[in-house]
């Protein structure tokens, strides 16, 4: 249940979209020459915590987001488009959209022409690599599935070592996933509805094939979903929206963190405002650079505002790439030689098979997965698969799955100063471990049930994509380029607090790993430094 603090704030930012706002909670905090206890780069799960728990010990706190305050609806009443019928507001500028599916039946109709503008979803292309990122208050919140699931223990071990798991299993997660409000769908709805069949088909096949299965808790709130089935609340979840967000159901985070953030009044969120560079003044304090920009992408107005405690939540691409530019240009110079390394895009790989006629998977699905294939025990060849719906609105007696796998491959960024970007330097064939132990998984279902692989659906007629990725991690990692808390080497009051942070695999969504690691640092931080 929503407190009121989070109450609060979420109307706040609703009213601040109606009115057209960019800037949610006191605007001298984001104005030109502002000086301010605590900078926030990004909005997405770390950013959120660190603003949270900043405010909560007092401290006023300035959040600075590259992309739209997403509460105002649009001319149909919604805030967001459905993946069926997408418009301007699904891709962040671009002139057609580019969804994971490339075609179906290999015929071009699942994606469509649209306007530019700072839509919602993403795609970073970077060669062989392509990475989808939420843009907008609350980030990757909007737009991702919202699987809240802990990784095995033991494997958490391995990714970070330096991690008392203790404090992780018994305080650090427990916490986040109260606050995401993450909660798991009632077994006896997903076996009832008819939007779930997708779901028991496939987990019935995996079962029967000797593989384990399991439900994994959400953030989407599933006694909304009972109501949306029953016809007495609008479809969200059961109306294909989510890749290009999600208008009821989901408790993303302007819903939580943000909300309750903003609730205690000392936090201010700045939309639409994109961070070019960080450098120090001569009292160690931090001045940054901001382009304020309108929906045309046309720089209103450019900023420089000063913090003396300076927090890095843009995301893996986000944050690595602002270091890496303040790095190599000077401004940052002794920062860590290590940023940019360790990246990795959790071992993603997207595959789908055709069933057989008499295992249909349902016209109606929900866009929300509940479950997961849970094949992690196979030494050879460990892999998490979603069992992820496909809403095409039509029977396609098609299963769709996002495994993750153990690939042990890394990639790296440097800095292009000609383009002043982030290069991703990753390979095709540094995929292909987890392609294979993809392979190995699904080859065992096909055995078993006669079946095939669907090559209609990712381009290029084949039956796995490795080239995209949705859970970025990595490029500046706990441990090497920061301290175990996040703090920056060789500067003081400077944080990352983000995926960045995670050394490129995880074994599982990382959603609530992202959050629960940004718990446990901002304790330690604020305590030590700042409190």
């Amino acid at each position: 249940m929503a407190t009121r603090r989070q109450i609060l704030g979420y109307s706040a930012l609703t009213a601040a979209a109606a009115a057209g706002l960019a800037v949610v909670g006191p605007r001298a905090a984001a104005a030109d020459g502002a000086r301010v206890p605590a900078l926030v780069i990004g909005t997405g799960y770390g950013a959120a915590v660190s603003a949270l728990r900043l405010a909560e010990a007092g401290i006023p706190v300035t959040m600075l987001e590259m992309g739209r305050l997403w509460s105002e609806p649009a001319e149909d009443g919604n805030v967001f488009c459905t993946i069926t019928a997408p418009d301007r507001r699904s891709m962040w500028f671009r002139s057609r959209t580019e969804a994971p599916l490339a075609t179906f039946l290999w015929l071009d109709v699942v994606n469509r022409d649209i306007e530019p503008y700072p839509g919602v979803l993403d795609r970073v292309d970077h060669g062989d690599m392509a990475v989808y990122v939420g843009r907008g208050v609350g980030g990757g919140s909007l737009v991702n599935g919202g699987m809240a699931v802990v990784p095995r223990r033991d494997y958490f071990g391995r990714v970070l070592p330096q991690v008392d798991a203790d404090a992780m299993y018994d305080r650090y997660y427990p916490l986040a996933q109260t606050e995401l409000r993450a909660n798991t769908i009632d077994q006896g709805f997903h076996r009832d509805s008819d939007y779930y069949r997708f779901s028991r088909t496939a987990a019935a096949q995996a079962e029967a094939a000797g593989l384990k299965t399991a439900f994994v808790p959400g953030v989407y709130d599933f006694d909304y979903m009972r109501r949306e089935e029953a016809g007495t609340a609008p479809e969200s979840a059961l109306g294909g929206e989510l890749l290009y967000g999600n208008n009821h159901g989901k408790m993303s985070l302007p819903k939580t963190y943000l909300a309750k953030a903003l609730g205690t009044g000392l936090v201010t969120i700045a939309a639409r405002h994109e961070v070019r560079r960080i450098e120090q003044d001569a009292d160690g304090d931090y001045l940054v650079t901001v382009e304020h920009k309108d929906d045309a992408d046309e720089v209103i107005a450019t900023k420089q505002i000063g913090a003396r405690h300076l927090f890095l939540g843009a995301g893996s691409l986000g944050t690595t790439e602002l270091l890496l530019r303040a790095r190599d240009t000077g401004d940052l110079p002794d920062l860590d030689e290590s940023i940019g390394q360790g990246w990795g895009p959790n071992g993603n790989v997207m595959t789908a098979r055709a069933n057989q006629v008499w295992a249909p998977t349902g016209v109606k699905q929900s866009t929300i997965p509940v479950m997961g294939i849970d094949d992690w025990d196979n030494e050879d060849a460990r892999v998490f698969a979603e069992i992820a719906p496909l809403p095409a609105g039509i029977e396609t007696w098609a299963s769709l799955y996002l495994a993750i796998t153990d690939n042990p491959e890394r990639g790296h960024f440097t800095y292009d100063a000609a383009a002043d970007r982030a290069v991703l330097h990753w390979s095709a064939d540094q995929a292909e471990p987890g392609t294979a132990a993809a392979k190995s998984l699904f080859d065992r279902l096909n055995r078993a049930h006669g079946t095939s692989y669907r090559y209609d659906l990712f381009g290029g007629n084949r039956a796995f994509a490795d080239d995209f990725c949705y859970h970025p991690l990595g490029g500046v990692v706990l441990g090497e380029a920061t301290d175990d808390y996040g703090r920056l080497n060789g500067y003081e009051r400077l944080y990352a607090t983000d995926s960045s942070l995670i050394p490129g695999a995880l074994g599982v969504n990382p959603l609530v790993t992202i959050t629960a690691l940004a718990e446990r640092n901002l304790e330690a931080v604020i305590g030590a430094d700042i409190a």
